[in-house]
């Protein structure tokens, strides 16, 4: 029996069923552009800045630089469309390629959509009858992953977490129980204080990688453990970083089970919410379903 082709070699598609380099009149192509190193510009990238009639851009400036740089002259218009004028500035673009216009949508970095805008433009699109396609490159979440010597057979993106604390706690004890690898994007004046949370409610000894300035001069991966990289990022740290951190072991517990550990620790002087919590992170559970069988628990002892 032949095994079916996969999807990601290069030999999967016959030459002759290769999609142009250009632009197609009446299609939206979304282009990926480098993610720091201008020599990972792929060759439809160029040809789209070249030849493309509408070109979205989420920084108008930054697209007109790396086209410079890459030798391009931009002879399409070129509109921004960020998160603030999505929504208007869909039928926009839909418009013009309904018109056989070539239209090309990029991000400041990487593949749009992907923490990017331009999800809105592709379901916009799909409802109008306009066809959409890519023109893939460089990205962040997968580069990290492979360099982070984590599991990538299964892992989940979670793009900036919630920059308030309580929310970006509850996000983080959301996650507790997740088993397949988890991607981060943080900001270098946040990152320090995130993985001090990661490390509380994660587990310290969680295994993880802080990848910065990838595919840049200065890049650099730090392989190591929550709390250490919570230490290493006391005095600060520099660039675009991505947070790859290992799942959480599948773990079968019983919430009465945990249950009786917290009223234990209660007991022993603990407040019953920060022993739930302590609690649900050895054991894989929510802290709230650990918190709510505690009280059921102490209910039942106090009725007895």
């Amino acid at each position: 029996m032949t095994e079916a082709p996969h999807p990601d070699r290069a030999d999967s598609t016959p030459a002759t069923q290769e999609a142009p380099a250009a632009p197609r009149a009446g299609v939206i192509t979304l282009a990926a552009t480098p993610i720091g190193n201008v020599a990972d510009a792929s060759q439809r990238l160029c040809a789209g800045l070249a030849e493309a009639d509408l070109i979205a851009a989420e920084d108008t400036r930054r697209l007109l630089n790396l086209a410079q740089r890459l030798g391009i002259h931009v002879a399409g218009r070129v509109i921004a469309f960020h998160e603030h004028n999505e929504r208007e500035r869909a039928g926009e673009l839909i418009e013009a390629a309904r018109a056989g216009q070539r239209v090309l949508m990029v991000s400041d970095a990487g593949m749009p959509s992907v923490s990017d805008p331009g999800y809105r433009l592709v379901t916009a699109a799909a409802q109008a009858g306009v066809p959409v396609t890519v023109a893939p490159g460089p990205s962040a979440v997968l580069t990290a992953l492979a360099l982070s010597g984590l599991a990538s057979d299964r892992f989940c993106f979670e793009g900036f977490l919630p920059r308030k604390p309580g929310e970006q706690r509850r996000a983080l004890e959301q996650l507790a129980g997740e088993e397949r690898t988890m991607v981060f994007f943080e900001s270098p004046r946040r990152v320090h204080a995130t993985l001090e949370v990661m490390a509380e409610v994660l587990g310290a000894g969680r295994q993880a990688a802080m990848c910065r300035e990838l595919t840049k001069t200065y890049e650099e991966v730090r392989r190591a453990t929550l709390g250490e990289l919570a230490a290493a990022t006391a005095a600060g740290a520099l660039g675009e970083i991505v947070l790859v951190v290992a799942g959480g072991q599948s773990v079968q517990a019983d919430p009465r089970d945990a249950a009786r550990q917290a009223l234990a620790l209660a007991d022993a002087g603990q407040r019953l919410k920060t022993a739930a919590a302590e609690v649900a992170r050895q054991s894989g559970l929510r802290p709230n379903e650990v918190y709510r069988a505690a009280l059921a628990l102490r209910d039942e002892r106090a009725q007895d």
